[in-house]
């Protein structure tokens, strides 16, 4: 017999019934404190803040933003938006108004949970933490539909809003039956929840764990040094990293001897890991417990590769999972193996449709339902897919592509860069040529002309860099993710 739908807000209070004095939560400040917050806490927090949700017109259909930095509050609206019927928006806190407003624009919400002064009509913290006086008794159950919104803006040039269509609700004992296979996860784990909560990857495989009745570790706000510290004393089972965190891990001083035998599974997905960061992980912790996969926000299907596969096949990002993939040219011919084009990818079983944009078009996609957001990439002879940039990051030079990404890795193997950005900028002979935008380790002394040997030894001629910048540091978003953008519009300006 199937077990029957249980939506997000009933599973929490659930658990609370099962559990009442267990830890569910426990955030870790800036500051290196800590806060624990048992399964009862949350489930009364959220009952309150859901029936003020409620008195605000929150409802089927209606959005709530919620714009505060990763905390306890975060994890009680969003829990409260789910009990109140509503779709929950995350978005970052610092969000630039000029980004910021569209979306808010666009997404009409019922409630905006923030501390902006500029905005009126806001919920602060000081409201969400208080639940605004309202009674904590349980509510009549909701499934949200949809429940999960995310926003895009200014990589594109283009705000929207990606919907995902799906209800919130899942059976009983099956909370990460789509997901473990590919991740690693599974229940009754504690994960380390050390990215934003505004990014998908860590809001939906954090709430997944909690709704799993994992305890979650939350930090207020990536450190690569104490995030090593918190996997060893909180004894963490699962933990999902970009590859930007796993570099910066590999780099701090603990790395070496800290004790990582509880982690079951380190997964990463989101961008293109430099194959000597993931070796070093895989040495570390052995290849059976790394976990990547490959996929958009869109849900329109993906790949996975686990660490031993891996080996096999350095630098892939796996075989289609439960999906179809097809590597199409301009003109939308499917390309040899080998051959980089442009990332079609749908489901095997293709129905209901995986998203919805608010504020955009449809994204681009073939007859028979394939979706593309615009990342390229190619196929080996065996169905194995490898990354290259999206198509708005190459670089075309005397007629060859270049993909950033992979000058970026060979930069940042020299022990002598801490980040990297690779560009292409106006070129009255090339059309456009590579700089390189570095910024080096504290402390180092970098010598432009010994970066250019290196990077000589490792890529082609015309993958090198034509010409080198130093900088201090990089524009960067709450997440520590360099904005890319923004580098490649100053120097598309000023060259």
């Amino acid at each position: 017999m199937n077990s029957p739908l249980v939506s997000f807000g009933r599973r929490i209070s659930l658990s609370a019934d099962s559990r009442p004095g267990d830890i569910a939560l426990v955030f870790c400040s800036r500051d290196g404190t800590e806060r624990s917050v048992t399964w009862r806490e949350l489930d009364l927090a959220s009952n309150r803040l859901a029936r003020l949700f409620e008195s605000r017109g929150v409802g089927a259909g209606r959005m709530v933003v919620i714009a505060l930095p990763n905390s306890v509050d975060h994890v009680v609206a969003t829990i409260a938006v789910w009990k109140a019927g509503g779709c929950v928006l995350p978005m970052p806190a610092a969000l630039p108004p000029r980004e910021r407003d569209p979306l808010l624009a666009l997404a009409e919400p019922a409630v905006v949970v923030a501390d902006w002064t500029d905005v009126e009509g806001v919920l602060g913290s000081g409201e969400i933490a208080s639940g605004g006086g309202f009674g904590s008794e349980p509510l009549e159950d909701r499934i949200p539909d949809p429940g999960v919104a995310v926003g895009s803006g200014g990589s594109t040039g283009r705000s929207k809003i990606i919907v995902d269509p799906n209800p919130c609700a899942r059976p009983l004992d099956g909370f990460l039956d789509e997901i473990a296979p590919w991740t690693g996860m599974r229940a009754s784990q504690t994960q380390l929840v050390s990215g934003p909560l505004y990014h998908n990857g860590p809001f939906m495989l954090g709430y997944y764990g909690l709704l799993s009745c994992q305890r979650l570790v939350l930090m207020e706000k990536f450190d690569a040094g104490r995030a090593l510290e918190i996997l060893e004393r909180h004894r963490v089972g699962f933990t999902f990293v970009v590859a930007t965190s796993m570099r910066r891990m590999l780099q701090a001083d603990n790395f070496a001897w800290c004790d990582l035998s509880s982690l079951e599974s380190l997964y990463h997905s989101g961008a293109p890991c430099p194959q000597w960061v993931k070796r070093a992980w895989i040495e570390r912790l052995g290849p059976k417990r790394i976990h990547e996969a490959y996929g958009s926000a869109e849900g329109s299907g993906g790949t996975y590769i686990g660490g031993d596969e891996w080996l096999r096949r350095p630098g892939s990002v796996g075989k289609p999972w439960r999906s179809v993939i097809r590597i199409l040219d301009p003109e939308g011919q499917e390309l040899p193996a080998g051959e980089v084009g442009e990332i079609f990818m749908g489901f095997e079983e293709r129905g209901k449709p995986t998203y919805r944009y608010i504020g955009a078009p449809p994204a681009k996609s073939t007859l028979d339902g394939l979706v593309s957001v615009g990342d390229m990439g190619w196929v080996d002879a065996d169905g194995y897919l490898y990354l290259a940039d999206r198509r708005v990051d190459l670089i075309l030079t005397g007629g060859a592509n270049v993909y950033p990404a992979e000058v970026e890795s060979a930069l940042l193997e020299h022990p002598g860069v801490s980040d990297a950005v690779v560009v292409g900028v106006v070129d009255p002979d090339w059309g456009q040529r590579v700089h390189a935008v570095v910024q080096p380790r504290e402390a180092a002394a970098l010598d432009v002309a010994e970066l250019d040997r290196y990077c000589r030894e490792r890529l082609v001629p015309y993958k090198v860099p034509k010409s080198y910048e130093l900088v201090a540091e990089f524009p960067r978003d709450e997440a520590g993710k360099i904005r890319r953008s923004a580098i490649a519009a100053e120097r598309s300006s000023h060259r």
